[in-house]
């Protein structure tokens, strides 16, 4: 396979949202994150209601994507060291720690692993900004994506050096275009195939974006065998117009909040992006809103993070996740749909099911 062969980021591309509308905010919202009212996608997946359980204290996410800004006030308390894998040259990765800036010492708009980290783990009541599914978890940037996109090979080395350091969760909110499924179905490339595939035998989950152009199928990397595949709702627990069906033939799919994509920013998902990067029309200097099966995707991560660290097994971690979401609507646990898969993510009866044991385990590396 030709290191030439690139994956482009089933991003926010979406973008943040053109006008600006306030937000009465939340009336539940109990952190004192200045933010936190405007953050319905905690809500949806049940997150706060879940903390009294997790909070995700020991488990380690690693964000596979454009790289973090290491210095956020907001993240910087909650990470562990990461790798850069692209712009490495001839010489290979890693050559870098993970942040935003690639090897070159530049922003090439590189700001979605910073919105995906706080998503997942931002610090919680901590009088800034957001809070993340999993406040006390912590993120792992691996930078293997700029400019929005990367090769399989270098998204590949990603995975395998996060799980060989101590990885729980892999965030990918990332994938190829509508019908690239079948450069790996053919057998064309399958170093990401098999990069997965050695993360689950690990211990690792692999949660992956399903993509955001609307077809009935998740993209690649999310629909290969092993990975989450999730999809987006927006704050009714409606489809996202944009984003794919979370349909795979191995049926690992859910769906959580990635927003509308449509005119309002508070219908989108405000999180972290590098310090002073924030839109003018939406963002606060450290802050906006995207929307896309990118920001759905590390809610799932965060819920994943908030089960690993109550001490169960791969197993255990992905039949909580499946077992307990929700159709919207109805309710139903147990039930398949094309359009949400097992359903919407539900961190707080994720964390109570069975299968938690005292302390958080350890995987085999």
């Amino acid at each position: 396979m030709s290191r030439n062969r690139r994956i482009t980021l089933a991003a926010s591309l979406l973008g943040a949202a053109a006008l600006f509308s306030t937000s009465a905010g939340l009336a539940h919202a109990t952190t004192n994150d200045p933010l936190r009212g405007e953050q319905w996608g905690l809500d949806q997946v049940h997150a706060e209601q879940a903390w009294g359980t997790s909070t995700g204290r020991g488990a380690v996410v690693a964000v596979v994507d454009t790289g973090v800004d290491l210095t956020h006030p907001d993240l910087k308390a909650n990470l562990v060291p990461g790798a850069t894998f692209t712009g490495c040259g001839n010489a290979g990765g890693p050559c870098g720690n993970g942040d935003f800036r690639g090897p070159d010492g530049q922003n090439n708009g590189d700001e979605h692993g910073t919105h995906v980290a706080g998503i997942v783990a931002a610090v919680a009541n901590n009088g800034t900004g957001v809070a993340g599914v999993a406040p006390n978890a912590r993120i792992m940037p691996v930078k293997v994506l700029e400019d929005g996109s990367g090769t399989f090979e270098d998204i590949a080395a990603g995975i395998r050096w996060s799980v060989d350091h101590g990885a729980d969760v892999i965030n990918m909110s990332l994938g190829g275009l509508a019908g690239t499924q079948v450069i790996t179905i053919t057998g064309l490339e399958s170093s990401v195939t098999e990069a997965i595939a050695y993360a689950n035998a690990k211990g690792t989950s692999v949660i992956a974006a399903a993509g955001n152009s609307a077809t009935p199928a998740c993209n690649t990397p999310a629909w290969e065998p092993g990975a989450i595949c999730v999809a987006s709702t927006d704050r009714n627990e409606l489809k996202s117009w944009f984003s794919e069906l979370p349909n795979k033939p191995d049926l690992k799919a859910v769906a959580a909040p990635g927003g509308a994509g449509l005119v309002s920013c508070e219908d989108d998902i405000v999180s972290t992006v590098p310090v002073g990067t924030g839109s003018a029309s939406c963002g606060q200097k450290d802050y906006d809103y995207y929307a896309g099966t990118s920001m759905a995707t590390p809610h799932v991560a965060g819920v994943a993070a908030l089960l690993f660290a109550q001490g169960r097994t791969l197993a255990n971690v992905e039949d909580a996740l499946l077992g307990t979401a929700r159709q919207p609507g109805t309710g139903l646990t147990g039930l398949y749909s094309p359009a949400y898969g097992w359903g919407i993510v539900d961190a707080a009866a994720a964390v109570k099911s069975a299968g938690a044991t005292t302390g958080k385990g350890r995987k085999e590396h």
